[in-house]
């Protein structure tokens, strides 16, 4: 694992500073410590975050449930594109339905056109336009 790499590098570096402090004067040590109280006086107050951690029936608190590693890392990740696959799905598919629904509606108005008595050209003449509309009122 990388953090236990990274732990014991961590570990090995405290260890030859910690050593090597010892043959430091004393003048720079006094002047390390100021520098340490200034810097710890300048910190931020750390600021405990809530954090949902839910209790599982019958298990008492001092049962770890053992770390996820990257195995299902894809899983995180399947969380997101998943989803948005659907939703363009949904949506191309609503596309078709309305394109589809469309296409329906001019057939039938031109199979009621194409076996109505008028013949076509009584539907381009302007004056029927006037009639139909004042038919309508």
């Amino acid at each position: 694992m990388n953090t236990t790499k990274e732990l014991n590098t961590a570990y090995r570096l405290r260890h030859a500073l910690d050593e090597s402090s010892q043959h430091l004067p004393e003048k720079t040590l006094e002047r390390l410590s100021s520098a340490r109280k200034i810097a710890l006086s300048r910190k931020k107050a750390e600021v405990a975050a809530p954090a949902f951690a839910p209790q599982l029936a019958g298990v008492s608190h001092t049962v770890r449930l053992p770390q996820s590693d990257n195995r299902f890392a894809w899983l995180g990740r399947m969380s997101v594109v998943i989803p948005l696959a659907a939703l363009v799905f949904g949506l191309v598919g609503i596309y078709q339905y309305e394109q589809h629904q469309q296409i329906m509606e001019l057939a039938a108005i031109d199979a009621e056109v194409l076996t109505d008595d008028l013949p076509l050209s009584a539907y381009l003449d302007h004056g029927f336009d006037a009639f139909v509309a004042k038919g309508q009122d």
